[in-house]
């Protein structure tokens, strides 16, 4: 047999597996890398968080990533260039924090990376085609060659060509590692944009559901980005919360054809953008708005969206509301989705053993080891979660 799948067939036979999460999202502010502990696989899996540190991206990473990100028309060589590049820099983070650390690499069973998202188009944005699409840089050889350790990457794929739409993904580690027998639970994490997991109480994989509500983030972000020179978001809301809500713009937003659509969904950056906000002004006649002000909007836009997204789904049944994500640290944006939901405390994924900044990372790290222990689990077709193990392995050498 073969060296690296007798290596695998090791690591799938050990009592507990170490394996390094990676997670760089939408809102481009760094890597997310989080070392895990792993025992056992499906409804039985328990992780435990053994180190956790966000790499920070610098202006010149993020400048390079967005010339490719969200764009309809690129350089083809730049988005080339950068699929090894990326790989290779994300390696380099994991091996620096493994010596920040004091692990030796060879301690380490498997990476799980997610890569870069530079484009993610659901058939919605192309009917002519009808072909769900998503495509991340950050090429996983790269990744395992820079560190000597195997990776698991191109997580999406799979759930395309089974169906899906290729997101969101947090789903399957929410549905292991924090669905419960006698609690409903919403796990709403809000990104670049915001996505949410329903598990009703019971554990039953069928009854699961999960969505995109649309912008979490991303509009403030980009707002910011492109208002004030090195500045990339609204920290703790100051901006906003000096601004008043413009309703003509919130109403021009909220009729985006996005929220007309049957739930579950995804989207992107790719339909909500500057361009999209810009659009929405110049209908609205909103185009000499402040910054305050339209920054205080596009928060409650995002606020409102979210909050109605659960309510279709939960409607009248009691549930915990469990919170991740960057918008957490959005004072603003949680009083807003707090009032609009009815909530009287705010907790987080923290309460349930998985600290929210670094939840994604993990539930990658979550979906490697069922990648090599797993078996496969049925989601039924009503939530359109393909019950497929996912992720391609690239050997070191």
């Amino acid at each position: 047999m073969n060296k690296n799948l007798s290596r695998l067939v090791e690591i799938a036979r050990r009592k507990d597996r170490y394996i390094i999460g990676l997670m760089s999202g939408t809102s481009l502010d760094g890597l997310d890398v989080a070392l895990c502990k792993l025992t056992k696989h499906g409804l039985n899996t328990r992780i435990e968080l053994l180190e956790f540190e966000t790499v920070p991206y610098s202006s010149v990473i993020k400048s390079k990533i967005t010339e490719v990100f969200a764009r309809e028309l690129v350089d083809f060589e730049k988005l080339c260039i950068l699929n090894p590049w990326l790989g290779v820099l994300q390696g380099k983070m994991v091996v620096s924090c493994l010596k920040k650390w004091k692990y030796e690499a060879q301690k380490i069973d498997l990476i799980a990376s997610h890569g870069q998202t530079v484009f993610h188009s659901p058939a919605f944005l192309h009917p002519e085609q009808n072909t769900n699409a998503t495509f991340q840089i950050g090429d996983g050889d790269h990744v395992a060659v820079t560190t000597g350790i195997i990776t698991i990457s191109d997580f999406r794929q799979k759930h395309i060509a089974k169906g899906g739409e290729g997101a969101p993904l947090a789903v399957y580690g929410d549905y292991l590692l924090l669905s419960h027998t006698t609690e409903n639970r919403i796990l709403l994490n809000i990104g670049g944009i915001a996505n949410f997991t329903y598990l009703p109480a019971g554990r039953d994989p069928k009854k699961v559901f999960v969505t995109d509500t649309g912008p979490g983030n991303t509009l403030i972000d980009q707002t910011v980005r492109y208002s004030i020179p090195n500045t990339y978001f609204d920290r703790d809301a100051t901006i906003a919360k000096r601004g008043k809500i413009h309703t003509k713009l919130l109403h021009e937003l909220k009729s985006n054809p996005f929220f007309n659509m049957s739930l579950p969904k995804t989207t992107g950056p790719e339909l909500f953008n500057v361009k999209n906000v810009r659009s929405a002004q110049k209908r609205s006649n909103t185009t000499d708005l402040t910054l305050e002000d339209l920054l205080a909007t596009l928060t409650r836009f995002s606020a409102e969206t979210i909050a109605e997204a659960i309510q279709s789904v939960v409607r009248k049944k009691k549930f915990e509301i469990y919170f991740s994500g960057g918008g957490v640290h959005n004072p603003l944006l949680m009083k807003w989705i707090q009032e609009l939901l009815g909530i009287k405390n705010i907790r987080t994924t923290d309460e349930l053993g998985i600290p929210g900044d670094a939840k994604e990372a993990m539930l990658f790290a979550v979906l490697a080891n069922e990648s090599i222990v797993g078996g496969k689990l049925n989601f039924g077709t009503r939530a359109k979660i393909p019950s497929v193990l996912m992720g391609k392995i690239s050997f070191p050498d």
